[in-house]
Protein backbone atom coordinates (compact mmCIF):
# COMPACT_ATOMS: atom_id res chain seq x y z
CA UNK A 1 0.00 0.00 0.00
CA UNK A 2 1.52 3.21 -0.97
CA UNK A 3 1.36 6.23 1.06
CA UNK A 4 -0.78 8.73 -0.15
CA UNK A 5 1.52 11.81 -0.30
CA UNK A 6 4.01 9.92 -2.45
CA UNK A 7 1.90 10.96 -5.41
CA UNK A 8 1.97 13.64 -7.45
CA UNK A 9 -0.99 15.81 -8.90
CA UNK A 10 -1.64 13.98 -12.17
CA UNK A 11 -0.76 10.66 -10.34
CA UNK A 12 -4.00 11.25 -8.14
CA UNK A 13 -5.93 12.21 -10.93
CA UNK A 14 -5.30 9.55 -13.13
CA UNK A 15 -5.99 7.14 -9.83
CA UNK A 16 -9.38 9.16 -9.30
CA UNK A 17 -10.44 8.53 -13.30
CA UNK A 18 -9.88 4.90 -12.69
CA UNK A 19 -12.15 4.21 -9.80
CA UNK A 20 -14.66 6.75 -11.99
CA UNK A 21 -14.27 9.79 -10.24
CA UNK A 22 -14.04 13.33 -11.37
CA UNK A 23 -10.09 14.27 -12.39
CA UNK A 24 -10.75 18.00 -10.53
CA UNK A 25 -11.16 15.91 -6.95
CA UNK A 26 -7.82 16.07 -7.10
CA UNK A 27 -7.28 19.49 -5.70
CA UNK A 28 -9.25 18.47 -2.45
CA UNK A 29 -6.82 15.69 -2.06
CA UNK A 30 -3.51 16.38 -3.19
CA UNK A 31 -1.36 17.51 0.13
CA UNK A 32 -4.56 17.60 2.04
CA UNK A 33 -5.42 15.33 5.19
CA UNK A 34 -7.97 13.98 3.58
CA UNK A 35 -9.39 12.52 6.55
CA UNK A 36 -10.57 15.81 7.96
CA UNK A 37 -11.74 17.54 4.58
CA UNK A 38 -15.17 18.18 4.67
CA UNK A 39 -15.24 18.69 0.41
CA UNK A 40 -14.93 14.88 -0.04
CA UNK A 41 -17.61 12.23 0.17
CA UNK A 42 -17.29 9.52 3.02
CA UNK A 43 -17.71 6.82 0.10
CA UNK A 44 -14.14 8.79 -1.52
CA UNK A 45 -12.74 8.84 1.77
CA UNK A 46 -13.18 5.55 2.47
CA UNK A 47 -12.13 4.05 -0.90
CA UNK A 48 -9.13 6.17 -0.54
CA UNK A 49 -8.12 4.64 2.92
CA UNK A 50 -8.61 1.04 1.25
CA UNK A 51 -5.72 2.13 -1.44
CA UNK A 52 -3.55 4.12 0.05
CA UNK A 53 -2.30 5.01 3.56
CA UNK A 54 -1.79 8.99 4.62
CA UNK A 55 1.53 9.03 6.80
CA UNK A 56 2.57 12.37 8.19
CA UNK A 57 5.90 11.30 10.95
CA UNK A 58 4.94 11.28 14.33
CA UNK A 59 6.56 13.61 16.80
CA UNK A 60 8.38 11.97 19.33
CA UNK A 61 10.35 14.91 21.13
CA UNK A 62 10.63 18.53 20.71
CA UNK A 63 13.26 20.17 21.99
CA UNK A 64 13.48 23.98 22.17
CA UNK A 65 16.85 26.19 22.41
CA UNK A 66 17.29 29.00 24.00
CA UNK A 67 17.38 30.87 20.59
CA UNK A 68 14.10 29.71 19.30
CA UNK A 69 15.28 26.82 17.13
CA UNK A 70 13.21 24.00 17.67
CA UNK A 71 14.31 20.17 16.78
CA UNK A 72 11.91 17.97 16.04
CA UNK A 73 12.68 14.27 16.41
CA UNK A 74 9.94 12.31 14.34
CA UNK A 75 8.77 8.66 13.36
CA UNK A 76 8.06 7.08 10.22
CA UNK A 77 5.50 4.11 9.91
CA UNK A 78 8.46 1.26 10.14
CA UNK A 79 10.09 3.39 13.21
CA UNK A 80 12.15 5.18 11.28
CA UNK A 81 13.70 8.14 13.18
CA UNK A 82 14.81 11.81 11.42
CA UNK A 83 15.63 14.61 12.91
CA UNK A 84 14.33 18.39 11.40
CA UNK A 85 14.52 21.63 12.49
CA UNK A 86 12.74 24.73 12.51
CA UNK A 87 14.43 28.03 12.68
CA UNK A 88 12.98 31.25 13.47
CA UNK A 89 14.16 34.20 11.61
CA UNK A 90 13.41 38.13 10.53
CA UNK A 91 12.23 37.26 7.61
CA UNK A 92 9.89 34.10 8.66
CA UNK A 93 10.57 30.44 8.92
CA UNK A 94 13.02 28.02 8.09
CA UNK A 95 12.56 24.32 8.38
CA UNK A 96 15.79 22.10 7.73
CA UNK A 97 14.33 18.75 6.52
CA UNK A 98 16.20 15.30 6.21
CA UNK A 99 16.55 13.25 3.01
CA UNK A 100 17.51 9.87 4.13
CA UNK A 101 17.73 7.84 7.63
CA UNK A 102 20.97 8.09 8.20
CA UNK A 103 23.98 9.17 5.71
CA UNK A 104 26.20 7.27 3.62
CA UNK A 105 29.19 10.26 3.06
CA UNK A 106 30.57 9.57 6.79
CA UNK A 107 31.97 13.11 6.98
CA UNK A 108 34.59 12.81 9.86
CA UNK A 109 32.98 16.03 11.44
CA UNK A 110 29.16 15.18 10.82
CA UNK A 111 26.96 13.32 13.45
CA UNK A 112 23.97 12.28 10.81
CA UNK A 113 26.22 9.25 9.36
CA UNK A 114 27.81 8.09 12.46
CA UNK A 115 25.25 5.12 13.13
CA UNK A 116 25.63 4.18 9.27
CA UNK A 117 22.79 4.69 6.96
CA UNK A 118 19.60 2.53 7.20
CA UNK A 119 17.34 3.88 3.98
CA UNK A 120 15.98 6.97 1.59
CA UNK A 121 13.20 8.84 2.62
CA UNK A 122 9.95 8.40 0.00
CA UNK A 123 9.08 11.76 -1.61
CA UNK A 124 6.17 11.69 0.54
CA UNK A 125 8.23 11.36 3.81
CA UNK A 126 10.26 14.12 3.09
CA UNK A 127 7.08 16.22 2.33
CA UNK A 128 5.29 14.99 5.89
CA UNK A 129 8.14 17.21 7.47
CA UNK A 130 6.49 20.09 6.18
CA UNK A 131 2.95 19.06 7.06
CA UNK A 132 3.58 18.60 10.20
CA UNK A 133 3.86 22.13 11.23
CA UNK A 134 0.17 23.95 11.70
CA UNK A 135 1.81 26.92 10.00
CA UNK A 136 3.92 26.39 6.84
CA UNK A 137 7.26 27.27 7.26
CA UNK A 138 8.19 30.20 4.56
CA UNK A 139 11.64 28.73 3.93
CA UNK A 140 12.88 24.68 3.50
CA UNK A 141 16.88 24.05 3.69
CA UNK A 142 17.45 20.20 2.31
CA UNK A 143 20.52 20.32 4.87
CA UNK A 144 19.37 18.00 6.89
CA UNK A 145 20.00 14.01 7.63
CA UNK A 146 21.49 11.96 4.72
CA UNK A 147 22.53 13.30 1.30
CA UNK A 148 19.76 14.36 -1.27
CA UNK A 149 22.12 13.79 -4.24
CA UNK A 150 22.18 9.98 -2.98
CA UNK A 151 18.36 10.08 -3.11
CA UNK A 152 17.75 11.69 -6.42
CA UNK A 153 14.57 10.90 -7.79
CA UNK A 154 12.71 11.03 -4.55
CA UNK A 155 14.38 14.36 -3.42
CA UNK A 156 13.06 16.11 -6.99
CA UNK A 157 9.38 14.72 -6.83
CA UNK A 158 9.60 16.57 -3.21
CA UNK A 159 10.34 19.57 -5.00
CA UNK A 160 7.62 19.08 -7.75
CA UNK A 161 5.24 18.43 -4.93
CA UNK A 162 5.77 21.42 -2.78
CA UNK A 163 6.25 23.65 -6.06
CA UNK A 164 2.33 22.67 -7.36
CA UNK A 165 0.26 25.40 -7.03
CA UNK A 166 -2.54 22.85 -5.39
CA UNK A 167 -0.02 21.74 -2.69
CA UNK A 168 2.76 23.55 -0.34
CA UNK A 169 3.04 26.65 -2.48
CA UNK A 170 6.74 27.37 -1.56
CA UNK A 171 8.97 28.87 -4.19
CA UNK A 172 11.73 26.88 -5.52
CA UNK A 173 13.67 30.50 -4.58
CA UNK A 174 12.93 30.06 -0.85
CA UNK A 175 14.47 26.58 -1.10
CA UNK A 176 17.99 25.52 -0.52
CA UNK A 177 19.36 22.33 -1.36
CA UNK A 178 23.13 21.04 0.23
CA UNK A 179 25.00 18.29 -1.40
CA UNK A 180 28.60 17.13 -0.50
CA UNK A 181 29.39 17.72 -4.07
CA UNK A 182 28.21 14.78 -6.02
CA UNK A 183 29.17 15.78 -9.87
CA UNK A 184 26.28 13.79 -11.75
CA UNK A 185 23.92 14.98 -9.32
CA UNK A 186 24.85 18.70 -10.19
CA UNK A 187 24.64 18.35 -13.45
CA UNK A 188 21.65 15.93 -13.37
CA UNK A 189 19.87 19.07 -11.17
CA UNK A 190 21.38 21.37 -13.18
CA UNK A 191 19.57 19.89 -16.33
CA UNK A 192 15.84 20.46 -14.48
CA UNK A 193 16.62 23.92 -14.22
CA UNK A 194 14.81 24.26 -11.21
CA UNK A 195 14.60 27.35 -9.49
CA UNK A 196 16.07 26.17 -6.73
CA UNK A 197 19.70 27.38 -4.11
CA UNK A 198 22.24 24.63 -4.57
CA UNK A 199 24.37 24.68 -1.66
CA UNK A 200 27.73 22.70 -1.80
CA UNK A 201 29.84 21.31 0.95
CA UNK A 202 33.41 22.46 0.58
CA UNK A 203 35.06 22.50 3.74
CA UNK A 204 38.33 22.25 2.22
CA UNK A 205 40.51 24.24 -0.27
CA UNK A 206 42.19 21.30 -2.00
CA UNK A 207 41.74 17.62 -2.25
CA UNK A 208 44.66 16.46 0.26
CA UNK A 209 42.71 18.06 3.42
CA UNK A 210 38.89 17.25 1.83
CA UNK A 211 40.12 13.82 1.54
CA UNK A 212 41.00 13.31 5.32
CA UNK A 213 37.71 15.16 6.53
CA UNK A 214 35.39 13.45 3.77
CA UNK A 215 36.10 10.31 2.66
CA UNK A 216 34.06 10.44 -0.84
CA UNK A 217 36.33 13.17 -1.99
CA UNK A 218 38.80 10.16 -2.97
CA UNK A 219 35.51 9.25 -5.31
CA UNK A 220 34.85 13.09 -6.41
CA UNK A 221 37.99 15.13 -6.88
CA UNK A 222 37.73 19.09 -6.12
CA UNK A 223 38.03 19.77 -9.78
CA UNK A 224 35.37 17.35 -10.85
CA UNK A 225 33.50 19.36 -8.61
CA UNK A 226 34.26 22.62 -9.84
CA UNK A 227 33.13 21.59 -13.20
CA UNK A 228 29.95 20.64 -12.53
CA UNK A 229 29.43 23.49 -10.45
CA UNK A 230 30.10 25.76 -13.32
CA UNK A 231 27.99 23.31 -15.33
CA UNK A 232 25.13 24.19 -13.13
CA UNK A 233 25.48 27.96 -13.52
CA UNK A 234 25.93 27.66 -17.11
CA UNK A 235 22.39 25.91 -17.40
CA UNK A 236 20.69 27.92 -15.04
CA UNK A 237 22.73 30.97 -14.59
CA UNK A 238 21.82 31.06 -10.57
CA UNK A 239 24.59 31.55 -8.10
CA UNK A 240 26.01 28.75 -6.35
CA UNK A 241 26.96 28.97 -2.33
CA UNK A 242 29.94 26.90 -0.95
CA UNK A 243 29.49 26.10 2.71
CA UNK A 244 32.72 26.06 4.40
CA UNK A 245 33.19 24.61 8.22
CA UNK A 246 35.92 26.48 9.63
CA UNK A 247 37.81 23.46 11.78
CA UNK A 248 40.76 24.19 14.04
CA UNK A 249 44.09 23.01 12.74
CA UNK A 250 42.29 21.92 9.68
CA UNK A 251 41.12 23.80 7.10
CA UNK A 252 41.20 27.65 7.72
CA UNK A 253 44.70 28.83 7.89
CA UNK A 254 45.69 32.09 5.75
CA UNK A 255 47.26 29.54 3.80
CA UNK A 256 44.21 28.11 3.19
CA UNK A 257 42.36 31.22 2.76
CA UNK A 258 44.86 31.72 -0.16
CA UNK A 259 44.59 28.51 -1.44
CA UNK A 260 40.77 28.53 -1.52
CA UNK A 261 40.30 32.02 -3.42
CA UNK A 262 42.79 30.85 -6.18
CA UNK A 263 40.45 27.78 -6.33
CA UNK A 264 37.09 29.62 -6.57
CA UNK A 265 38.25 32.45 -8.56
CA UNK A 266 38.48 30.36 -11.57
CA UNK A 267 34.87 29.44 -11.84
CA UNK A 268 32.77 31.08 -14.47
CA UNK A 269 29.82 30.29 -11.84
CA UNK A 270 28.61 33.10 -9.64
CA UNK A 271 29.54 32.23 -5.73
CA UNK A 272 29.04 33.25 -2.22
CA UNK A 273 31.22 31.56 0.63
CA UNK A 274 29.31 30.76 3.84
CA UNK A 275 31.64 30.36 6.31
CA UNK A 276 30.50 28.11 9.42
CA UNK A 277 32.41 27.64 13.19
CA UNK A 278 32.64 23.95 13.54
CA UNK A 279 30.07 23.06 16.21
CA UNK A 280 30.57 20.42 18.29
CA UNK A 281 29.45 16.92 16.76
CA UNK A 282 31.52 14.89 20.00
CA UNK A 283 34.39 13.94 17.62
CA UNK A 284 36.96 16.13 18.75
CA UNK A 285 36.93 19.15 16.00
CA UNK A 286 36.81 22.35 17.61
CA UNK A 287 36.29 25.68 15.77
CA UNK A 288 38.99 28.14 15.74
CA UNK A 289 38.93 31.08 17.94
CA UNK A 290 37.39 34.32 16.84
CA UNK A 291 40.46 36.17 15.98
CA UNK A 292 41.52 33.26 13.69
CA UNK A 293 38.08 32.65 12.25
CA UNK A 294 38.24 36.56 11.30
CA UNK A 295 41.76 36.61 9.79
CA UNK A 296 40.50 33.70 7.52
CA UNK A 297 37.55 35.19 6.40
CA UNK A 298 39.09 39.15 5.60
CA UNK A 299 41.54 37.26 3.88
CA UNK A 300 38.97 36.08 1.34
CA UNK A 301 37.54 39.44 1.61
CA UNK A 302 40.58 41.31 0.55
CA UNK A 303 41.44 38.03 -2.16
CA UNK A 304 37.83 38.56 -4.02
CA UNK A 305 35.62 36.35 -2.79
CA UNK A 306 32.36 37.08 -1.88
CA UNK A 307 31.61 35.65 1.92
CA UNK A 308 29.84 35.85 5.16
CA UNK A 309 30.31 34.34 8.40
CA UNK A 310 26.77 32.40 9.27
CA UNK A 311 25.61 32.52 12.92
CA UNK A 312 24.94 28.44 14.23
CA UNK A 313 21.55 28.61 15.74
CA UNK A 314 20.33 25.34 17.88
CA UNK A 315 23.96 24.58 19.06
CA UNK A 316 22.60 23.97 22.54
CA UNK A 317 20.44 21.14 21.46
CA UNK A 318 22.47 19.65 18.83
CA UNK A 319 19.99 21.27 16.19
CA UNK A 320 23.03 22.89 14.11
CA UNK A 321 24.87 22.44 10.94
CA UNK A 322 26.59 18.95 11.69
CA UNK A 323 24.98 17.98 14.62
CA UNK A 324 21.43 15.98 13.36
CA UNK A 325 21.05 12.02 14.11
CA UNK A 326 22.84 11.77 17.07
CA UNK A 327 19.32 10.04 18.52
CA UNK A 328 18.80 8.18 15.28
CA UNK A 329 18.66 4.18 16.38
Amino acid sequence: MKNLYDLSYDEIKDYLTSIGEHRYRASQIFCKDINTASNISKALKEKLNQDFYTHIPEIVTVQKSKDGTEKLLLKMTDGALVETVLLTQDYGTTACISTQVGCKMGCKFCASGRHGFKRHLTAGEILGQILIFETRPTNIVIMGMGEPFDNFDNVIKFLQLVFHKEGVQISGRNISLSTVGLPDGIRAFADLKMQVNLCISLHAPNDKVRQSIMPMAKVHPMQSIMDAVDYFFEKTHRRVIFEYSMIDGVNCSIEHALELSRLLKKLTAKFHVNLINMNDTGVGYAPPPFEKAKIFMDTLIKSGVSCTMRKSKGTDIMAACGQLASRVT
